[in-house]
């Protein structure tokens, strides 16, 4: 998925969360957003990928205030509420793969952009998929032999666990985590601070820092796993936009909430509609 016009303001929206999180030094915040701008200002253009900027803006951000994780806090908060919320939701969505991945989908409700007090009121929501491509997926997964589960925020993960649960029944799934940190997209140090590590298996990472997957940067190993996995279940709108740039070949699985427009549009679904669909 390509920039759009509403695509620019966000990432000036990026630039100045993240150096507000990441120091609270007002001379290094100032410069670091002033660099951050003029990378928007440079790079943005309409035949480009949003992740790509959004990475340039991260990377800068961290070396001018040399801060390796500006959204530590966040992060932190973020697996406190999700483990409160996916405990009164699991109660309602483990019985069978609708349940489980109505379970996932309501987990990406969890964005930094949004106030809590919005989260939480949209994750007692009835999750309802604009786009319900589900049973084709489900269809799909009783053939694989290999899944790869692309995880988005650090506090889903309490929301994912049951549905991969679930798909282990037909095959090994492996739950990708990013490298070092970017944003709010959860690493191997977020799960062991949910204390989940066990119970998630087998974990590997994309050799990245980036929201969603850039592939000309990507591992190795990480590539490799994408191309001989039967299915990819990619979550949230990070994996759209990245992934929606390759051709369909109805082995990928887009799970997320549109939270923006531009993604929403895109889809052709109404604003913070759920979707569920294989491409």
């Amino acid at each position: 998925m390509k920039l759009t016009k509403e695509c620019y303001g966000c990432l000036q929206r990026l630039a100045y969360q993240a150096a507000g999180l990441a120091t609270n030094d007002e001379h290094i915040k100032a410069r670091a957003i002033e660099e951050s701008l003029k990378v928007i200002n440079d790079n943005f253009s309409y035949d480009r990928v949003s992740i790509v900027i959004a990475t340039q803006i991260h990377d800068l951000v961290k070396d001018i205030t040399q801060n390796s994780d500006p959204y530590r806090e966040m992060k932190d908060k973020e697996i406190a509420v999700a483990r409160e919320l996916s405990g009164e939701a699991r109660l309602e969505h483990e019985s069978d793969f609708g349940d489980c991945l109505r379970l996932a989908a309501l987990g990406n409700t969890i964005d930094f952009f949004r106030p809590l007090d919005v989260i939480k009121r949209d994750m007692r929501r009835q999750v309802v998929f604009a786009i319900d491509d589900s049973k084709q997926f489900e269809a799909k997964l009783e053939d694989a032999s290999r899944v790869l589960y692309l995880a988005d925020n650090a506090g889903e993960v309490f929301f994912d666990l049951p549905l991969i649960r679930w798909m282990r029944r037909f095959a090994s799934v492996a739950y990708v985590v990013k490298d070092s940190p970017v944003q709010n997209d959860v690493t191997l140090e977020d799960v062991r601070r949910a204390g989940l590590e066990a119970d998630l298996g087998e974990i590997i990472d994309t050799g990245t820092a980036t929201p969603g997957i850039d592939f000309s940067v990507a591992s190795a190993q990480f590539k490799h796993e994408f191309a001989i996995s039967d299915l990819i279940f990619a979550k949230g709108m990070g994996y759209y936009e990245s992934l929606s740039e390759l051709p369909a070949e109805g082995r990928i699985f887009y799970c997320l909430m549109a939270k923006c427009q531009p993604v929403a549009d895109s889809l052709k679904v109404p604003l913070n509609s759920y979707v569920a669909m294989l491409r």
